[in-house]
């Protein structure tokens, strides 16, 4: 879905996805670093305004282009599946460039969404998931605090064209200020 929901903060923007974001986008990827995500690695600039053209057909997705105060490109990340009616949503299809793993990239990004989620929409819960065999993902959910709740098994196609498992993590309104404080103090210089 097309939107104009734009967030800053701690040296990131979240900007509405744009086609023009294709190119900068396709060249942060590279095989090992999409294995275990949700759809077949781009393996082209075609590929990847592809993969942006299918976040804008997607009903109650807003997908954003992380760009850094640089201007640079640093990956993607998005909301999705919005359930008005429970006030739920979830944060995926995440990715950043190499140069940007470990940093405050991620933590800007998923402090800047939850404080969306929880203190403008007030959602009920906000859910994150990986695939099973994705360790750095699922260590990086780990680190912004968020609950695990499980495995569910052969939830899905992944890249590979296999069943996959999916890890789901939660985080809901009371642990949600923990959650915060976590992540402030990932952010502080």
């Amino acid at each position: 879905m097309r939107h104009d929901l734009r967030l800053e903060r701690f040296g990131v923007r979240l900007v509405p996805l744009a086609d023009r974001h294709a190119g900068a986008l396709f060249r942060l990827v590279d095989d090992e670093m999409w294995a275990n995500m949700g759809s077949l690695v781009p393996k082209s600039e075609a590929d990847m305004r592809s993969w942006v053209a299918t976040a804008h057909a997607t009903e109650a997705r807003w997908a954003f282009a992380v760009i850094g105060d640089d201007g640079q490109v640093r990956g993607s990340t998005s909301f999705y599946d919005w359930e008005d009616k429970v006030r739920r949503v979830e944060i995926g299809y995440t990715f950043y460039g190499r140069q940007w793993w470990g940093g405050t990239t991620n933590p800007a990004c998923k402090l800047l969404m939850f404080e969306q989620a929880f203190e403008v929409w007030d959602a009920h819960r906000v859910a994150l998931r990986a695939d099973s065999r994705n360790e750095r993902s699922i260590g990086a959910i780990r680190r912004l605090g968020a609950v695990p709740e499980g495995v569910l098994r052969h939830h899905r196609i992944g890249s590979d064209g296999e069943p996959a498992d999916t890890a789901y993590f939660s985080v809901l309104p009371d642990e949600w200020p923990a959650v915060r404080s976590g992540l402030l103090a990932r952010l502080e210089p």
